[in-house]
């Protein structure tokens, strides 16, 4: 695993502050990546496939099956493959996995797609994942990763649904606010792979799930549109989160969704489908493991750390204004810890854009708000996507403090959703690349003491 390196770090680095939270969130990332994961949950010993994570794990008896694959999904899921050889070695049959994040391999194909919204590539590729769990049978073992955004890369839109009409659905649901599982029931009632398709495809073989998640709260059935998983959500559900956000949607996906509710397409697999007769599903890394890994990093430098939250979630400028209220409650009167202190939370926050949005993404847009709602010197507040790749930009997020942005330009430009073009200016993004995971939105904040 190479070390996650900022661009320009020392023109970020402005401060001691900024200095505190730069190392925070990239002992956040590295922390959350593959193959620290797998090396801390995942071992080969004497034939036997040891997962070892909070579910209590499991054990597999690699010498009963016949073939072993690798299928899956996400901004992690080269790293996540890559790491899997290393630890299978000859164990390992092939397989396939779709990132935008290409690595390395020799035995698992890591194929190209891209995010947050699909394209023909993408398309491509998950056909060929689903052709692998075609072919899978009785006495094989499938190893499914599953990682934060498989929804975009596993793209294989439903007969006959087209690709373009897949990217207009997907454009208006990431553009509406509208929270990550409700963007998903839509997204895999109008696919092919997702909604425990992939399982299905797969069964009878033994399909294990490794997950790594960018979703609040964990949830199988939402992380990645839940491939491998039971489905709870149902046509009705996607049908009526087009019309809760009013969404401007192609006739053809408005009328296929519609054709789900009156029965005339099978619905998702849901709890007790034949598909998941010999499935198991392990978590093995999520937001918690950066906050806690940022955490350490945080006291290793001599600072007092509080968790607020792995589960932020709504308006990204709105849960800004709500963390500086913490923090400038913590410098001015030593509550809810004294500082010196940096501040923690993880989450996934949203974005309702304009009708005509400039350049930016949800941890951008935060760092903007905080910034302009700072009212004293002292606080430095950060966040990132710890997949390095927030919103549709090349940056993972920004820093900043009260001196970043005048008032002016900043309120200007958050008034756009444009907060990428006062921060890059300011040297205030965050550019480190493709980081090899994604476990969702890492913040920092950094409180100095007034003395």
């Amino acid at each position: 695993m190479d070390a996650i390196e900022v661009e320009e770090y020392d023109s970020v680095a402005k401060t001691t502050g900024h200095e505190v939270a730069l190392e925070c969130l990239v002992s956040g990332i590295e922390a959350a990546h593959p193959a620290a994961r797998v090396e801390r949950t995942i071992s080969v010993r004497g034939g036997q496939l040891s997962v070892e994570t909070d579910d209590d794990g499991g054990q597999y008896d690699l010498d009963r099956f016949d073939e072993v694959v690798v299928v899956g999904g996400g901004n992690a899921a080269g790293q996540f493959a890559a790491a899997l050889e290393d630890e299978l070695g000859d164990r390992l049959s092939g397989g396939a996995v779709v990132t935008d994040d290409p690595t390395s391999t020799d035995t698992v194909d890591v194929l190209s797609g891209d995010h947050p919204l699909p394209s023909e590539t993408g398309v491509r590729s998950a056909r060929r994942v689903l052709e692998i769990a075609n072919a899978a049978e009785a006495n094989d073992l499938v190893l499914a990763v599953v990682t934060g955004g498989a929804s975009a890369l596993l793209a294989a839109p439903a007969d006959p649904l087209t690709l373009s009409a897949l990217r207009a659905v997907t454009q208006e649901l990431l553009a509406c606010g509208a929270s990550i599982d409700e963007i998903n029931a839509v997204r895999k009632h109008c696919s092919a792979i997702k909604g425990g398709q992939l399982a299905r495809a797969a069964s009878p073989a033994t399909v294990v799930t490794l997950v790594l998640s960018d979703v609040v709260g964990d949830d199988f059935s939402v992380i990645g549109s839940g491939p491998t998983v039971p489905d709870p959500s149902t046509y009705a559900d996607a049908v009526a989160v087009l019309e809760r956000y009013d969404l401007d949607v192609p006739d053809g996906v408005e009328a296929y969704l519609e054709a789900g509710v009156e029965g005339d397409h099978p619905e998702t697999p849901a709890t007790g489908d034949p598909a998941f007769d010999d499935t198991r599903t392990h978590l093995v890394g999520n937001g918690r493991t950066a906050l806690e890994a940022a955490q350490i990093a945080a006291e290793d430098r001599g600072y007092e750390s509080l968790l607020l939250s792995s589960r932020v979630r709504g308006e990204a400028r709105e849960s800004a204004l709500t963390h500086v209220a913490i923090a400038e409650e913590c410098r001015e009167t030593g509550t809810p810890i004294e500082p010196p202190a940096v501040l923690l939370s993880g989450g996934e926050t949203t974005v309702q854009l304009c009708d005509d949005p400039g350049d930016g993404g949800p941890n951008q847009e935060f760092v903007l708000s905080a910034a302009l709602a700072l009212e004293a010197d002292g606080i430095v507040v950060s966040s990132v996507d710890t997949d390095g790749i927030d919103g549709a930009t090349d940056v993972a997020g920004a820093v900043a403090d009260v001196t970043t942005v005048s008032d002016v330009d900043g309120q200007s430009a958050l008034a756009r959703n444009d907060a990428l073009s006062v921060l890059a200016d300011t040297t205030a993004t965050i550019e480190m690349g493709p980081t090899g995971t994604n476990v969702n939105d890492l913040r920092v904040i950094v409180v100095d003491s007034t003395e």
